[in-house]
C-alpha cells in the first residue's frame, strides 16, 4: 500500500511539472505587426507636430573626457517651433559651463569657462572641441525628446524587420540624382508599441556619429508626467523619453542625459531662446 501511494504521488507530480513547463515554458513571441514605411513616417510626423515648444530642467552623467574634470551637468532646454533651441549647462556648483543656441544650420556655442563664442553652420561643431561635441549631443538628445526626427521632404525610408523590432532607414538628398547615390543619414528602431528606442546618427560616408538609446517613455500634459494606465493610442504617441543615452561614434565619450519637469506647449518668448528670433 505504501508503494502504490508513493507511486501515485510521483505521478501526480509529474504531471503537475509537464503541465507546468506548458504554461510557464518559453513561449513563442507574437509575429510584428504589419505596418508600412509610410504608417511609420505619419506617426513620426504626428509626434513632431505635436509638440509646439517645452522648457524644462535636465541632467547629465558624462564620461569619456567631453568634459575635463566634471562628470555630471545641470541644464536648462527651451525649444519652439520649427527649429529653435537653446540648451544651457552648469556645474554642480551652479557655475556656467556653456551656452547652445541654434535656428536653421545656425549655431551659438558660448563657453564661459574659456571665454569663448563659436558661430556658423552646424556641421562644423565637430572641430571644435570637447564641449563643442558634447553640445551637439546633448542638441540630439533634445531631439529625441521632441520627436523632432520626423522625415524631411526631400528623405526617403526603407523598413527592415530586425528580429523583434522595426527599423526605418533614412536616406538624405540623392547625390548627383541617382537614387543609388543616397546616402543613409540615420536609422530609427521602433519597439512592439512602435515607439523609437534607438537611432544611429550617421556621417557623410556612412560612419556612426553616434548611437543614442531611449528609456523610460511617459506621457506629458501641460503640467510634466502622467500615469500610463489607461491611456488611449492616440495618447500613446504622445509618449516621450525622459532618460536618454547617447554613445559618441567617433571616441570613447557617451553622456546619460535625464528629464525633468518637462512643460510642453507653453509661452517661450524670444529671450528664452537667447534673443535669436
Amino acid at each position: 500500500m505504501m508503494i502504490t501511494r508513493l507511486l501515485v504521488v510521483c505521478l501526480l507530480v509529474a504531471v503537475g511539472l509537464s503541465a507546468g513547463c506548458a504554461v510557464w515554458g518559453p513561449q513563442e513571441k507574437l509575429p510584428l505587426k504589419q505596418v508600412t514605411v509610410e504608417d511609420l513616417t505619419a506617426l513620426l510626423r504626428q509626434r513632431d507636430a505635436a509638440v509646439h515648444s517645452m522648457k524644462g530642467l535636465f541632467s547629465a552623467k558624462v564620461r569619456g573626457g567631453l568634459i575635463p574634470i566634471l562628470s555630471r551637468v545641470e541644464g536648462t532646454v527651451y525649444y519652439r517651433r520649427p527649429n529653435a533651441l537653446r540648451l544651457k549647462g552648469f556645474t554642480p556648483f551652479g557655475g556656467e559651463l556653456f551656452e547652445f543656441v541654434q535656428a536653421d544650420e545656425w549655431y551659438k556655442l558660448r563657453l564661459p569657462l574659456e571665454g569663448k563664442v563659436y558661430t556658423g553652420d552646424q556641421a562644423d561643431l565637430k572641430d571644435q572641441g570637447n564641449l563643442a561635441r558634447f553640445s551637439q549631443l546633448s542638441a540630439w538628445a533634445i531631439g529625441g525628446l521632441l520627436g523632432t526626427n520626423a522625415l524631411a521632404k526631400d528623405e526617403t525610408a526603407k523598413l527592415v524587420l530586425e528580429r523583434n523590432r522595426y527599423r526605418l532607414d533614412v536616406y538624405g538628398m540623392a547625390r548627383g540624382g541617382g537614387q543609388s547615390s543616397r546616402p543613409p543619414i540615420r536609422r530609427l528602431w521602433f519597439d512592439r508599441r512602435l515607439l523609437v528606442v534607438q537611432e544611429d546618427r550617421l556621417g557623410r560616408d556612412g560612419e556612426i556619429e553616434a548611437t543614442i538609446y531611449y528609456d523610460d517613455f511617459r506621457l506629458l500634459d501641460e503640467g510634466g508626467a502622467v500615469s500610463l494606465q489607461n491611456k488611449t493610442d492616440a495618447e500613446m504617441r504622445l509618449l516621450r523619453p525622459f532618460k536618454i543615452s547617447l554613445e559618441d561614434g567617433r571616441g570613447p565619450g557617451a553622456v546619460q542625459v535625464t528629464f525633468h519637469e518637462l512643460y510642453q506647449n507653453q509661452a517661450i518668448t524670444a529671450e528664452d531662446l537667447g534673443q535669436i528670433l
